[in-house]
């Protein structure tokens, strides 16, 4: 497989085509979050958590969900600091990509994701959420943020899907 680069969001948004559907991914150092877009590409839901093994075995099983539901774009988490630098966590994500991009042609694009781990952990302690009902939820609702922050901005924000 070619060794692809991450696309810009005008680029990535040119990529696709009407009903392919998208995967937001929250990557931790010992969960992934996923998140998956209707086929509209409007609302993106929590999906599933991969708990982290080898990366091998975690890039397999993503790929293997991409089959499954014909998934055709991956937004990535980049885990900016708060002044919008990047710290080791966005250097492990780089490489996590990199990776990945050996093993696949799918379209990835990065999107920020400053505080959105922060901001769904608010939410689920308002719903009165147990902590180990939250560690549960927290990594795939996450994504679920991210995805939707994506297509929000995508679909509302003057970028469109061609």
């Amino acid at each position: 497989m070619a060794n692809h680069p991450t696309l810009s969001l005008e680029d990535f948004c040119d990529s696709l085509y009407d009903d392919d559907r998208l995967i937001g991914i929250d990557l931790g150092s010992k969960t992934i979050g996923l998140a998956l877009t209707d086929t509209g590409r409007q609302i993106a839901s929590p999906f599933e958590t991969i708990k982290r093994a080898k990366f091998t075995q975690d890039a397999d099983r993503l790929l293997e969900i991409c089959r499954e539901h014909g998934v055709y774009g991956l937004v990535i988490g980049l885990p900016l600091n708060m002044d919008g630098s990047e710290g080791p966590r966005c250097q492990s994500t780089h490489a996590f990509v990199r990776n990945l991009s050996k093993k696949t042609e799918i379209p990835m694009t990065y999107w920020d994701e400053r505080l959105s781990t922060a901001a769904v952990t608010r939410t689920l302690i308002e719903a009165d959420r147990s902590r180990a009902r939250r560690a549960e939820l927290v990594d795939k609702m996450a994504a679920s943020y991210i995805l939707q922050g994506f297509l929000d901005r995508v679909n509302y924000g003057g970028v469109a899907f061609e």
